[in-house]
Parts: C-alpha cells; structure tokens; sequence
C-alpha cells in the first residue's frame, strides 16, 4: 500500500510543473509510468473486459449464430453496390428489430464495466471506497449514452450514404463521393469532439462517488460542478481519443505488412499475424484506458473537492 500510494503521489505531483499547474495531459507520463510499473491494473482491466467478451461471444454462437450467418449469407448475395446500400438497410432493420437484446446486453457490459473498474480503481488508490452499485449505475447511464451515439452516428452515414450515392445511382447520374466523404467526415469530428466535451463527466463520476461516498444523481452533479478541472479533463479525453485513433492506425498498419510476401505465406501465418496485432491492439487499449483512470484520479486529488 505504501509502494501504491507513492507512486500515485509521484504520478499526481507531475501535474504541477516548475512555474505552478500544467495542462491536464501533461500528466501523462508520471500516470503512464505509474501504471507501467504495476502491471496488475492493466491485468485487472484486460480480466474483466475479455471475462465479458468471451462471455457475450459464446452467447452470440450459442443462441444467434442462425440470424448472423443469414446476414453474411445476404452480403455475400449482394452483388451491386446499390444492392449492397438496401443491404445495410435490411441489416439495421434487423438489427432493431432485435432492440431488447441488445439493451440487456448494453446492461450486462455495464455490471461487468462497474464491477471491474472500481476494482481498478481500488487497485490505483486504497483510499476509495467500494460503491458497487453506484458505479454500476454510472456504468449504464454511460454505457447507453454512448450507444445512443453510435447509433447517431451510423444514422447520419446512411444517411449521407443514401443521398450522396445510393439515390443518385437510382437515378443513372455520377454518385457524389467526394462530398459524401467530405461530410462523413466532417460529422464523425463533430460528433467525436462532442463525446469528448462532455463525456468526462460520466468518467469522472465514479470516482467521485468512491472518494466522496456519494450516489449516482450526487455524484453526477458533483461532476458538473468541477469547475477548475472542466478543461483539463477535456483535454484528457480528446488526447485519449487521439490516441485510441492513432493505435487503431498502428494496428491497421501492422496487419498491412505481410501482404507484399502474401504470396510465399501462409494462410495460418497471416492468420496468426493478424490475430497477434488484434491481441496487442487491445492490450495497448486497456493500458491506457487504465491510464485516463488514473489521470482523472490524479487530478481530483490534487484539486480535493473544489467546485463551482
């Protein structure tokens, strides 16, 4: 505990640089080396999103694996890209047309997500205390925010798609892929620096509910009313944001390099490779999925509990 708690106030004291306080992110390397040198809440973090992924994969083979292959078997019937834009339609129609598993399954990533990250959490800092419920809770409101904006988002590509180029091929005239691009684009930046804007108080609440003993509806306006850590806590999330891009790149990159000697590999090697690049893509994930966590704790001990 002694070995935890300096290391926690050495990570903490690196947000305050020689002429006062610092950007938020400028924490980053005392948090970083902080939980690099106790790999057990990198192990706590990777436990308890695959214990849940395992989980939802074999119940997916078990209890659809029937209603998924008829949707494979519909792409690989689909032989226009025009067909392949009634496709997608068919696809979200029955994608919501299976709305409440879905929502129970949003739930269960939620007890998993609140169990195990109070445990990161009490890993990082003794000091909190368990509110298991309150972080569940947390876990959800979060959780189905964040799947209301996806859902947004995948909204807003069909619909740029449809107009951009499914009704033009409709119509025998040139698609517009450049402006539909351009748009896409554009909304997936809008809807990410969003996320990012507001996003961290629903990270940041549970630890104040740790730290404070507070409730879900306590602890959420405790959040709001931060005001000296409103925008270093932004910045945090829209470097974390940059970064998850930028290994996602890496990622993409990785997989990408044995395709020039494609034809003197084999297929179980590729597979092998690729499925490797996939491990340590999400490993990288957690780590500093972990890291934020820390940095937000980070913050907020160093500011204790000052507010609006």
């Amino acid at each position: 505990m002694l070995v935890s708690s300096s290391l926690r106030e050495r990570s903490a004291s690196s947000i305050h640089g020689p002429h006062g306080v610092v950007r938020g992110t400028q924490s980053f390397v005392g948090v970083m080396a902080a939980v690099w040198k106790r790999p057990s809440l990198t192990g706590l973090e990777l436990a308890w999103r695959w214990s849940f992924g395992l989980i939802a994969m074999g119940l997916i083979w078990f209890f659809a694996h029937d209603a998924v292959m008829v949707w494979v078997l519909k792409a690989r019937d689909a032989d226009a890209v025009l067909a392949r834009g009634g496709l997608v339609a068919r696809g979200t129609a029955d994608v919501l047309a299976q709305l409440w598993p879905l929502l129970g399954a949003v739930a269960a990533w939620s007890v998993f997500a609140g169990m195990g990250r109070g445990r990161v959490l009490r890993r990082w800092d003794p000091s909190l205390r368990m509110r298991r419920g309150t972080v569940i809770v947390l876990a959800m409101v979060r959780a189905y925010a964040y799947a209301g904006l996806v859902w947004l988002w995948f909204t807003l590509l069909v619909a740029i798609a449809r107009s951009c180029v499914w009704t033009p091929m409709e119509r025998g005239i040139e698609p517009a892929y450049v402006p539909g691009f351009a748009m896409a684009v554009t909304a997936t930046l809008l809807l990410f620096v969003l996320w990012a804007a507001v996003s961290w108080i629903l990270r940041v609440a549970p630890i104040l509910a740790m730290a404070r003993g507070l409730g879900p509806v306590e602890s959420l306006r405790a959040a709001t009313r931060l005001a000296p850590l409103k925008s270093k806590l932004i910045e945090i999330n829209l470097v974390m944001g940059i970064v998850k891009v930028a290994l996602l790149v890496l990622a993409m990159v990785f997989s990408a390099c044995p395709l020039p000697f494609e034809s003197v590999e084999s297929q179980t090697f590729l597979a092998c490779w690729w499925t490797g690049v996939g491990v340590l893509y999400l490993v990288a994930s957690d780590y500093f999925h972990v890291v934020r966590a820390g940095a937000y704790e980070a913050l907020y001990r160093l500011h204790g509990d000052v507010t609006e």
